[in-house]
């Protein structure tokens, strides 16, 4: 057999993998309908009836090596699965309930001590315990390095102070990974001095605050006021002062996954737009049959192949274990774009019907916006790719 054969079978029986993920993932999630989400949304209710349903046939485990009681699958197999999610009608607000299981606790997988992921991994790959993930402060922005959260050593434990904001899951989570700075920032290397904890969000110690926000409102966002937060050294993830190159690992997974998940919302409202397209009709005739309406809509099926083609290509490098940056950081601005211009195609093509949330036009635009912000703007995707990858001078 020729090695282009063997690379056609090997590339042929990977597809057919990821079509079985696919289809799974896509059965299970469409159990819940449109006015599931619509409900979540509205009553700000997290989507446990799904995360269980999801936990309960093993999806949370999907990146968990198998001795932790993981499927041991890889990033290409996470992706497609949080697609369908989002594409099945339940956009950021599934698709993050999930997220928050699989990506987080990477670190510890990676970095933990063999007794903290024998005690934590099998919990989460189960969805029996979730987790907040606590790196972002309201001072600091992009620039991570100056985070002001401090972790002081006191005797066999750690007490932290600090600030954490747009904290998922915080309102409901039993445990937080928080990055806290336990040495001043160095000027010569900013991005030392940075320990990653696996705390207990303790509510005597963390004053949690949901923020009202624009979207997503079933997965709550908050603000972690800090004080007098004690952890053990058992809970330190890796090495003390190593915490933010712990957590760069996981960039270019967490780029490419969201990326396909602004994927699948474009496509759950390009569904949307195409049936009322097909069924709306003025002046005596559908408004599918106008180019005005018709071609917009193609054009947004085009983007939204073509951004899913890189984010794939990004997640087969990765499992490949080779470089991928630069595709994973066009990922995310492919299907961060792709997916908010189908959303607002979608909500053009319903006209003033778009407004009424029947219609679930508006929670999926307002739901993919979020996506050309976090987890890195637009913005910084091109710094990324003007400096790193076409070597010009670095403007930020």
């Amino acid at each position: 057999m020729s090695e282009s054969s063997v690379v056609n079978e090997v590339q042929e029986a990977r597809e057919s993998h990821l079509k079985d993920v696919r289809e799974a993932a896509s059965t299970l999630a469409r159990r819940f309908d449109l006015a599931y989400w619509r409900t979540c949304d509205k009553e700000e209710k997290y989507p446990w009836e799904f995360v269980n349903a999801f936990a309960k046939a093993g999806w949370m485990g999907i990146l968990m090596p198998e001795e932790y009681g993981g499927m041991g699958l890889g990033l290409s197999e996470a992706a497609v699965m949080l697609n369908e999610i989002a594409a099945a009608g339940a956009g950021m607000s599934g698709a993050s309930a999930v997220h928050f299981y699989v990506f987080p606790p990477q670190p510890i997988l990676r970095h933990g001590s063999e007794a903290m992921k024998q005690r934590y991994l099998p919990l989460l790959a189960r969805g029996e315990l979730l987790m907040a993930f606590g790196v972002t402060e309201p001072t600091s922005g992009v620039d991570t390095s100056r985070i002001r959260t401090k972790a002081e050593r006191r005797g066999d434990r750690w007490v932290i102070n600090g600030q954490k904001v747009w904290t998922t899951n915080a309102q409901n989570a039993k445990k937080i990974l928080l990055l806290a700075r336990t040495s001043p920032r160095d000027e010569k290397r900013p991005l030392d001095g940075m320990t990653l904890f696996f705390a207990d969000l303790d509510r005597k110690h963390c004053d949690v605050r949901v923020i009202d926000k624009l979207g997503r409102a079933a997965v709550d966002s908050n603000e972690v006021f800090i004080e007098g937060l004690e952890v053990a050294d058992e809970d330190v993830v890796g090495e003390v002062g190593k915490g933010f190159h712990y957590l760069l690992d996981g960039l270019n997974p967490e780029r490419i996954v969201v990326g396909m998940e602004a994927i699948g919302i474009g496509r759950a409202a390009l569904k949307l737009a195409v049936d009322y397209a097909n069924t709306r009709v003025v002046f005596d005739r559908p408004i599918g049959k106008n180019q005005a309406v018709a071609h917009p809509l193609a054009e947004n099926w085009i983007r939204l192949e073509a951004a899913e083609l890189m984010a794939l290509r990004a997640a087969a490098l990765y499992d490949a274990r080779k470089s991928c940056g630069a595709e994973a950081n066009a990922a995310k601005f492919l299907g961060a774009d792709a997916g908010f211009r189908a959303c607002d195609q979608a909500m053009q093509t319903h006209g003033g019907f778009a407004y009424a949330k029947e219609y679930h036009i508006e929670r999926l635009w307002r739901e993919v916006r979020l996506l050309r912000l976090a987890p890195i703007s637009q913005e910084m995707v091109l710094n990324f790719v003007s400096n790193k990858v076409l070597g010009l001078p670095k403007s930020y």
